[in-house]
């Protein structure tokens, strides 16, 4: 006679992180790329795209979708971000429709609190043009219908960083 396993039990996690709950939602995004990175480019552009976010897991992570407008070189991209309850930080990578198949290298980090508001902080290692560098993610500027993401890279292993994106989120 087979005996009858009981199945498991799932419960919730204990912890979730509610860190990116500002960026739940629908949004116009103002970008501004450096057109050439690492290279003493002043040289920048400025077009529009939109974002659409949601919590998934339960809210131990969330994605968000991108309509990237740049001109010349339209794409989609997703982020992927994952929160780890016993590290109390959030993994972030990024995948786009230029490179089908492919995971970005992650970036880890948190938020803190500041006097004008939350701000996060998440950095990790890539490679661009075939050197090592830092990336650095900062958000801020976080707002009920607004926040700013921005992008940083540095080839001297953190000391100095060349901001190269800029992303300016208005809710719609």
């Amino acid at each position: 006679m087979l005996k009858t396993l009981a199945r498991p039990v799932l419960r919730p996690a204990a912890t979730t992180s509610a860190d990116f709950d500002f960026l739940m939602g629908i949004w116009r995004v103002q970008h501004r790329y450096r057109v050439r990175r690492l290279a003493g480019c002043n040289d920048w552009i400025e077009f529009e795209g939109t974002c659409a976010a949601r919590k998934i897991l339960g809210g131990l992570g969330n994605t968000d979708e991108n309509d990237i407008a740049m001109p010349g070189n339209r794409y989609t991209g997703m982020s992927l971000r994952l929160w780890d309850a016993v590290s109390g930080r959030w993994t972030i990578q990024w995948l786009d429709s230029r490179r089908p198949g492919v995971i970005g290298a992650p970036v880890y980090g948190s938020f803190s609190q500041r006097p004008d508001g939350p701000f996060g902080v998440f950095h990790g290692d890539d490679v661009h043009n075939g050197r090592d560098i830092r990336v650095r993610y900062i958000w801020s500027r976080i707002a009920a219908d607004a926040a700013r993401w921005e992008q940083a890279f540095s080839a001297d292993e953190g000391n100095d960083w060349e901001t190269n994106w800029y992303m300016d989120f208005t809710r719609l």
